[in-house]
């Protein structure tokens, strides 16, 4: 009587063990991709900020700079 007690026992933590090894394996999965995509994310706004300084620096390099400049309605 107290086998079969003992071994429903250790064939539920079995079973919770093997699910909990399975929610690891799976969260571990979508981090390891998050990561990827925030890397690739941040290369991108690393990119845009160098091109909008490019901008920037070509408009100050034509003797006018955006502050100054009237607006199109004007």
């Amino acid at each position: 009587m107290m086998n079969s007690a003992i071994e429903a026992r250790l064939d539920e933590l079995e079973s919770k063990l093997a699910f909990q090894d399975d929610l690891i394996e799976s969260l571990n999965e979508i981090i390891a991709r998050q990561d990827r995509d925030l890397a690739r994310l941040q290369l991108s706004v690393n990119t845009l900020a160098d091109k909008l300084r490019d901008i920037g620096e070509s408009a100050g390099a034509s003797g006018s700079s955006p502050e100054q400049e009237v607006p199109p309605h004007y």
